[in-house]
């Protein structure tokens, strides 16, 4: 299973960060598929690729703590295609959603 993973940290408010999220995700043509407070995943649109290349999307927004003030979210990007290729198409979505969601809002890459 291929799997590529960022963190993104902001001081943004969590509803704000969902609504960025979730647009910038229909932006990359992707379906919402799941959605909570904190969970959002999103699933590549089918007949592009094989069943096994298609990608899932899974972001987790961590709330701030006591300690530090910044909202953190983790991106997953997976699919069950075996990386064997160094440049595949899961890695090809990963690059595609976190440019796209670097670029839309005031994120600070960790």
């Amino acid at each position: 299973m291929a799997r590529y993973t960022n963190l993104f940290k902001t001081a943004n408010s969590i509803p704000t960060l969902r609504q960025s999220l979730i647009s910038t995700l229909q932006s990359c043509d992707f379906n919402l598929i799941y959605e909570t407070a904190d969970y959002l995943v999103a699933k590549e649109k089918p007949g592009q690729v094989s069943i096994s290349q298609l990608a899932t999307i899974e972001l987790l927004i961590n709330p701030p703590t006591s300690q530090d003030q910044e909202v953190k979210i983790s991106l997953v990007v997976k699919n069950e295609e075996l990386p064997l290729r160094r440049n595949n198409h899961c890695q090809k979505v990963f690059e595609v959603v976190n440019q796209a969601i670097s670029t839309s809002t005031l994120w600070q890459p960790s």
